[in-house]
């Protein structure tokens, strides 16, 4: 008699075992040590220390020393003048592919789904003098026309504010958040908030928010968000197993309600998500990879009972100067995805247990999609 085949896709299976994780975790480790020298090299060429931590790059890697330089360059988020906007010194955006609004300085990247193929931001938590620029992404005209914002962090987390708070806590309350002041020729934002709604079974908050730029005293005709908050992620940590459901629950409501409010019945049409976290690259990489692997196998986008649409418009993603990933890991679509995601934005997937979550929760996520389709 045959044995009734696994819910769960084979590279997986073959890749959730102790000895090929710890692989995959060095592997990665040292391409990204190696963006890491090459980062520090961008930030001051003229600097004798920072010229001698490009000198003992691995020797195979040393004829590579200046495309790695420009290709991983943080020059601009390192320059005097920017620094205030960093939440986090040692987390600014590579040049290539940081978000810039209206000619501003912004701590955030964008963001392509290696598998799945969504366009995301990827983004630190407001400051309290950047919260006009992380609203400008989704109100002015020179914006993403964002529409969903998903916050893995809670406002205060230990006692310690790790995300500023910019739309009231009440609903019919409005704010108005005015410009820094490098910054205060731009027009204020009015701010109000239309209404929450607890999903208790995704650990999640969503707030439909109102911002329009108020211009001689008069609001602009409004731009409606919504602000996803999931609150069971621990700052360097990862989900408690009893939590991993909500998670899911969770990555599934961001995407059909992103498709909702944006009105959109083709992925080409599906606007891009602002995701952060405190620092914008723990939990906010491991969120979009874990998107990008559900709607690559089908349980995200818009028929998760079968395989996702072709996306014609997704541009394919630069070619890494480290070259591919080593024949051992190539193959396995967890570790491309989050080497991937670390040539777009410093640091994403930080910790070695937010990259095992992400396998845990894809098994977690086919064996589910199996039970339900046999009980349907």
């Amino acid at each position: 008699m045959t044995a009734p085949s696994s819910p769960v896709p084979a590279w997986l299976r073959k890749a959730h075992d102790h000895e090929h994780t710890n692989t995959v975790l060095r592997v990665l480790a040292e391409r990204e040590h190696a963006r890491n020298r090459a980062r520090h090299s961008s930030q001051n060429r003229n600097n004798v220390s920072l010229r001698h931590r490009l000198s003992i790059l691995p020797p195979s890697l040393s004829p590579q020393k200046n495309q790695l330089t420009e290709h991983y360059s943080v020059a601009v988020g390192s320059e005097p003048g920017h620094q205030f906007c960093n939440r986090y010194m040692d987390i600014m955006p590579y040049d290539r592919t940081r978000v810039i609004i209206g000619g501003r300085y912004f701590n955030a990247d964008w963001v392509r789904e290696r598998m799945g193929g969504h366009l995301m931001i990827a983004t630190q938590a407001p400051l309290p003098h950047t919260a006009h620029d992380f609203l400008s992404v989704i109100a002015s005209a020179q914006g993403a026309h964002v529409r969903t914002v998903v916050q893995l962090t809670r406002n205060i987390e230990a006692g310690r504010q790790k995300a500023h708070i910019y739309f009231p806590s009440y609903p019919g309350q409005s704010w108005i958040i005015q410009p820094n002041e490098e910054n205060r020729h731009l027009a204020p934002f009015q701010v109000t908030l239309l209404k929450t709604e607890a999903v208790d079974s995704a650990h999640c908050t969503i707030s439909t928010v109102s911002v329009s730029e108020v211009v001689s005293g008069t609001a602009a005709p409004p731009v409606i968000f919504q602000h996803m908050l999931y609150a069971a992620w621990p700052d360097h940590g990862v989900p408690e197993p009893e939590d991993r459901a909500g998670l899911l629950e969770f990555i599934q409501l961001v995407d059909q309600r992103n498709r909702a409010i944006c009105n959109v019945s083709t992925p080409e049409a599906e606007r891009p998500i602002m995701v952060n976290c405190s620092a914008g690259v723990g939990r906010t990489g491991s969120f979009i990879a874990l998107s990008s692997l559900l709607r690559a196998h089908g349980i995200l986008g818009f028929n998760s009972s079968s395989p996702p649409p072709m996306r014609t418009s997704v541009s394919p993603l630069a070619v890494s100067p480290l070259g591919p990933l080593p024949e051992a890991v190539e193959w396995d679509e967890v570790a491309q995805e989050i080497d991937a995601l670390r040539e777009q934005r410093p640091g994403m997937v930080q910790r070695e247990e937010q990259a095992l979550l992400i396998y845990d929760v894809l098994i977690a996520a086919f064996m589910g999609k199996a039970r339900a389709q046999e009980s349907s």
